[in-house]
């Protein structure tokens, strides 16, 4: 897996240049996959990049949530230090899609459903996070379906 192998080498180069921050970052990274790789093999599977992916996007998610929560408790030193964590991560993750492809999938959605009411927003939401997963904060996506189906 390419993914997989992207991370061994950048964790080899961060331990041979000594940059601790990437270092650290990547070595709790390598540490998740091997769990989930335990995980998974217990269940007769194997890891696959969805996988990887699903796991990164936890840890993005984990580093966004410590940011905010930082940021209200007023300790900067701490969202730096996360913020540098989050963007090693980004590194890895898919790009995330825009808000104007988001309402597109959105609008696609509506018309495949065929009625645009708050009544069809659970339809909604279920089909259009099978079209962006991993690509999309759910948030994101809840808040642009809620605006759309009150128009």
């Amino acid at each position: 897996m390419e993914l997989l192998k992207k991370i061994e080498s950048d964790f080899q180069e961060a331990a041979k240049k000594a940059q601790k921050i990437k270092k650290r970052v990547l070595r709790n990274l390598k540490s998740k996959i091997q769990n989930k790789k335990i995980e998974l093999r217990a269940k007769g599977k194997e890891i696959q990049e969805k996988d990887l992916f699903q796991l990164l996007k936890k840890q993005a998610k984990k580093h966004k949530e410590s940011i905010e929560l930082f940021q209200k408790g007023d300790r900067n030193d701490l969202v730096e230090k996360e913020k540098k964590e989050l963007d090693i991560l980004s590194k890895y993750l898919p790009d995330e899609l825009s808000d104007k492809k988001i309402t597109e999938i959105v609008n696609n959605v509506i018309k495949e459903i065929g009625e645009k009411s708050p009544r069809v927003f659970g339809q909604v939401m279920g089909k259009v996070m099978k079209k962006v997963k991993g690509r999309a904060d759910g948030n994101k996506v809840k808040k642009i379906v809620e605006k759309i189906l009150k128009q």
